[in-house]
């Protein structure tokens, strides 16, 4: 335990985040197993809206080729599972997942719309966070207001510090973008790769037990990545990902034997 807190301080002071104020701590409802760090891979994620016939939102129509491509891996969200004491009230995972926060009986908060994202209110973000997220998070701000959908959901009720929640999704994000695994990914950029490949570089990043916690979205025919899902252990949030990090998710998802890593304007 003191090695992972001493790992964390390292990282916190190597990329400027304080370890302490930016610790993500949950003020209620915290008997909880897991977190899923869910990151997209944008140019697929923009292309699965133009198949599925959905208004293109604005970080897709100005979406650009930069240099580097782990740029590409996105901050979608960080999703709380199920807290025992909610579960006690007969609510199930599937429920959980569709109604976060608003889940009743508890918490009972007013249910987020993901239609309606800039009618929910802001999370309280400082100005500095805000515009890192923005770097991190393409939906988030601007016309399409995906923080406020994220916090309203998965954050709100958890009374999670806005900027602790922002700078662990930023941080993780980065944490994977600069691993073997980004490097895979930005490596082959615009081509197919397999399942097993992708399984190989994520095994030589944080070993076996990361595997099954990893779950992986496609979409259309030939397949193309769309997100990924790391299901990340509740108690090991604020240190650095590790072997120890991970918790197996029961399904891996729906991209088989191969799935391109699309590129943009693809």
């Amino acid at each position: 335990m003191k090695i992972r807190i001493a790992c964390a301080l390292l990282f916190s002071a190597l990329t400027g985040i304080s370890a302490t104020a930016n610790t993500l701590i949950p003020k209620q409802y915290g008997d909880f197993d897991s977190y899923v760090l869910a990151l997209s891979w944008q140019s697929g994620f923009c292309q699965s809206m133009k198949e599925r016939g959905r208004k293109l939102p604005t970080e897709c129509r100005l979406q650009q080729e930069g240099a580097d491509k782990t740029a590409l891996l996105t901050i979608h969200g960080l999703w709380p599972s199920l807290p025992k004491s909610v579960a006690a009230r007969g609510v199930d995972n599937r429920r959980w997942m569709r109604y976060g926060c608003a889940t009743r009986p508890l918490p009972d908060m007013p249910e987020a719309q993901s239609s309606r994202k800039c009618s929910l209110p802001q999370p309280g973000l400082s100005a500095s966070m805000a515009d890192k997220l923005n770097d991190a998070m393409p939906g988030a701000g601007g016309n399409s207001c995906l923080e406020r959908y994220e916090y309203a959901k998965h954050g709100a009720c958890f009374g999670f510090d806005p900027d602790a929640w922002s700078a662990t999704m930023i941080r993780l994000n980065q944490e994977v973008r600069n691993s073997e695994l980004g490097q895979f990914l930005a490596a082959n950029y615009g081509e197919t790769v397999s399942r097993s490949e992708f399984t190989r570089a994520l095994e030589k990043t944080w070993g076996r037990t990361s595997v099954k916690a990893v779950k992986l979205t496609c979409h259309g025919n030939p397949a193309y990545l769309t997100e990924m899902q790391i299901n990340i252990k509740a108690e090991q949030i604020n240190a650095p990902l590790s072997a120890d990090s991970f918790l197996a998710q029961s399904h891996p998802g729906n991209c088989n034997k191969n799935f391109r890593l699309d590129a943009v304007g693809e």
